[in-house]
């Protein structure tokens, strides 16, 4: 689904991320895994290439512009192009009000947002160039509805949202789709490390009754990178077997 398509992945190094990498090699495309930190990056890639997927990885500081921006051309010049941007790096965040300082949520803007922002204008003249591309933002369940404890992570994807439908309507005129996924609750490492007693009323607040697996959400942007989504622009598409809330 994805022959001679050049993709960037941020955040993966783990969890959604990293099936995302998973299952765009098995879909044939060039992919480029960004991670927050050297020694995570080498993991991913070597764990990768264990299972049969080349992959280079990056390192960057994603607030960075001037770094992000010198890497993009560097993955161009060897690449040729850059079709797919996934910008997937996160964090959540579960502090009441009162416990979170200024500074807590300064750091999950910078992370959650302002990454993206870095990451989206470096790619873009590029994808213009080259008539057309892909941006896939990670949002979450609790942009559409919050969360009771931890404001800034709901917060931040109320914003990826945002981005995603303004530039939607930015770039289509140059070919370039923009949406979102929005994840409900995944078996991440966070997820899969709960006891039983704080997993079963998870699993029974969701109406097809099991936690979302990190290939559906990855299979979720691989719909949305192919040419199967050609007019399918400026959406939030919810991952979450009907948990609505």
């Amino acid at each position: 689904m994805l022959k001679n398509k050049v993709a960037i992945i941020t955040g993966g190094t783990r969890g959604i991320g990293l099936e995302t990498v998973r299952v765009f090699k098995e879909n044939n495309a060039e992919v480029i895994l960004f991670g927050s930190k050297e020694e995570s990056v080498l993991k991913a890639v070597e764990e990768l290439k264990k299972e049969g997927h080349n992959v280079k990885g990056y390192y960057p500081n994603l607030n960075n512009y001037e770094e992000i921006e010198k890497i993009i051309k560097e993955i161009v010049e060897e690449y040729g192009h850059i079709d797919i941007l996934i910008n997937n790096a996160g964090i959540s965040a579960n502090k009441k009000i009162e416990e979170t300082s200024s500074e807590d949520f300064a750091n999950i803007m910078n992370i959650n947002v302002n990454a993206i922002f870095n990451m989206t204008k470096a790619v873009v003249p590029y994808m213009k160039e080259n008539k057309g591309g892909v941006i896939l933002n990670t949002s979450s369940m609790v942009s559409i509805y919050g969360q009771p404890s931890g404001v800034g992570y709901p917060t931040s994807k109320f914003a990826v949202n945002g981005i995603t439908k303004s530039l939607s309507r930015e770039l289509a005129p140059f070919n370039i789709r923009v949406n979102a996924v929005a994840p409900g609750v995944t078996k991440t490492d966070m997820i899969a490390n709960l006891p039983e007693e704080q997993i079963a009323p998870l699993i029974k607040s969701i109406p097809l009754g099991r936690i979302g697996e990190p290939r559906d959400i990855a299979n979720a942007f691989l719909f949305l990178s192919s040419d199967m989504a050609t007019y399918i622009t400026g959406n939030i598409l919810s991952v979450d077997g009907a948990a609505r809330s």
